[in-house]
């Protein structure tokens, strides 16, 4: 398959994460509050260690976010789970925060903390994942079918290309994160 197929599944599954994200918010509001007060609290105790506008914090911000893209295309052979359950994920907590960002506070706020950096990390996230999903099916594809195991090795450069790419995109997604964003929620 062609790689612009595989961005499509991997918009897809993370459009479907998030609307997944949305029906779970309407329908237990009190639950998500729950479950996202444990994270956010352990996000509140890291924030002590990583403050914004520190070289230190974007650092970790772009480690964090290159460790589950290379974990995801690693693993990926495994039935392409990883890939599928990072998209799907990403989707559902970007649309459980967003909710409640929006209840508590306001669109504006939202759009301030997401926007910045979220226009390079969402397609670095997408581009990343997608290329996981295509290395994982043809590593599958070839394990099963002899004859098409000489498309595994070309396919693994043109993906490792495009899991480059995804990797050059954290970068101005962490710095605009930590020196940017915080500008706009102050």
């Amino acid at each position: 398959m062609r790689y612009k197929l595989w961005v499509i599944i991997a918009s897809g599954l993370f459009v479907i994460g998030i609307g997944a994200g949305l029906v779970i918010s309407a329908i237990m509001p009190d639950d998500i509050n729950g479950l996202l007060s444990e994270e956010l609290a352990a996000l509140e105790e890291l924030s002590t260690i990583l403050e914004p506008f520190q070289a230190t914090t974007a650092v970790f911000i772009f480690l964090k976010n290159a460790s589950v893209l290379l974990f995801s295309f690693i693993f990926s052979p495994i039935l392409c789970l990883l890939p599928v359950l990072a998209l799907a994920f990403n989707g559902m907590l970007l649309s459980f925060v967003s909710v409640i960002v929006i209840q508590e506070e306001s669109t504006s706020l939202l759009l301030a903390g997401l926007l910045p950096h979220g226009i390079f990390e969402i397609p670095a996230v997408i581009i990343g994942e997608a290329a996981a999903l295509s290395f994982g099916f043809m590593t599958i594809v070839a394990l099963i079918s002899k004859r098409r195991r000489n498309l595994l090795l070309p396919n693994l450069k043109q993906n490792m290309k495009y899991f480059l790419l995804a990797l050059a995109l954290l970068v101005p997604a962490a710095i605009i994160e930590t020196f940017v964003t915080p500008l706009f929620l102050q």
